[in-house]
């Protein structure tokens, strides 16, 4: 017997997590899930100096990913209600291995295990990646002033971060289905037929009964 859908779009910045959720939340009338990142006090001081500000600003998105989770179990999945997500709780430990200083890592990785262990997880994955040109392309053209400073060399590493942990949550999670997308070939907010051709995809998936409607 399937699961309860909770579909979880995920990929680096400014590659088009939340156009995506939002789109496919309103096909399917699923609950859109978005994460809080402009609300993060931290963000724009860490783009300035990573070393300085990543443990604040990890934590804050942690806890704040804890509570959506929290109540996306309680008022939604515990409901029936089908959930889509832009982004997977496991982003977390993507970030904090890259940004955090050893000591520090130990400590919020102990955190991160502590919050998250009995949390849903989605059981459906849409990785979305896309070349460093089309990343920094539409992190210009979406000009939010939190991302001012974002260096491309960041970036870059980033996005090898989420493919490689992509690679590995494939490996290790076989029976939860993970859709990639080439955000630099695909484009859905400006061609219906390319978010027509993710839909199908993903009801494929619903279809075969790894997760149901």
């Amino acid at each position: 017997m399937g699961q309860l859908p909770f579909i979880a779009v995920e990929g680096p910045i400014g590659v088009g997590k939340t156009s995506l959720s939002k789109k496919l939340a309103s096909h399917f009338d699923f609950h859109l899930l978005q994460e809080i990142v402009e609300e993060n006090p931290f963000l724009g001081k860490f783009y300035e100096n990573i070393e300085e500000w990543s443990f604040q600003t990890e934590m804050f998105f942690l806890c704040n990913r804890f509570k959506q989770l929290e109540d996306i179990e309680q008022k939604y999945l515990q409901m029936g209600k089908p959930v889509i997500a832009d982004y997977h709780i496991s982003k977390n430990m993507i970030f904090a291995r890259r940004t955090l200083q050893e000591k520090q890592f130990e400590k919020y990785s102990q955190i991160f295990d502590i919050l998250t262990h009995d949390m849903p997880r989605p059981n459906m994955m849409i990785y979305l990646h896309a070349s460093l040109d089309t990343l920094m392309d539409r992190i210009r053209m979406r000009d939010r002033d939190v991302e001012a400073n974002i260096q491309a060399s960041y970036l870059q590493q980033l996005s090898q971060d989420y493919e490689d942990f992509m690679n590995h949550f494939e490996a290790s999670h076989p029976d939860i289905p993970v859709i990639r997308i080439n955000g630099d070939d695909t484009d859905f907010v400006k061609h219906q037929d390319h978010l027509q051709a993710i839909i199908s995809q993903v009801e494929q998936h619903l279809s075969k009964g790894e997760v149901y409607k």
